[in-house]
């Protein structure tokens, strides 16, 4: 199978996440850093996540997935360990307009989490389509330490100008040359 790199904006989209574990509070953590759109359903919680809740004022409902549950969401995260479960809602979802992710079952997935890197603005995701999410993690874990922090004050200044200069070629010009000179500036050449 082959993922199409997309940035999804969640304003104004709702997530569902089923389960209410580690993993779930993992991934709820993860889509914090992009909506508080979240809605958290299972009988069941870890401490860590009902604490993430209520400091995010997140929604929770204390009992088991019912038929039905994904319909007024956007996206669905499935992170329970019950392979029926996720095999049930990633059927019943093939019916709606709902992106659906099982976590660790590659083939009930619509979209992956990829391991991020999120200074400000700038973004970059690591994946391997699922087949090795540690090496992932560990790429994340080398370019984060690389990606100097000032590329956040960096892109406040290109937002700022491309707010306030007119486009065209003389602007990409411009754009393209402080590009370069901030990783010139910022990145050794090995």
């Amino acid at each position: 199978m082959s993922y199409f790199p997309a940035l999804l904006n969640l304003e104004n989209r709702s997530v569902l996440v089923v389960g209410g574990g580690k993993i779930a509070s993992d991934k709820v953590e993860r889509l914090l850093r992009f909506t508080n759109e979240i809605t958290i359903i299972s009988k069941d919680f870890d401490v860590r996540l009902i604490e993430v809740a209520r400091e995010n004022s997140l929604s929770t409902l204390p009992r088991a997935y019912k038929k039905g549950d994904i319909d007024s969401f956007d996206i669905v995260v499935v992170a329970v360990d019950s392979i029926a479960l996720q095999e049930r809602i990633f059927q019943e979802s093939r019916t709606k307009r709902v992106l659906v992710n099982c976590v660790d079952s590659v083939e009930l997935c619509d979209f992956l989490f990829p391991s991020v890197v999120k200074k400000g603005d700038f973004l970059v995701s690591f994946s391997t389509s699922g087949v090795s999410p540690a090496l992932s993690r560990e790429l994340r874990a080398y370019f984060e330490k690389i990606i100097p922090n000032s590329i956040e004050e960096f892109l406040q200044k290109m937002k700022m100008l491309r707010d306030t200069l007119p486009k065209g070629k003389k602007r990409m010009e411009l754009f393209r040359q402080m590009a370069k000179e901030f990783i010139q500036d910022n990145f050794k050449h090995k």
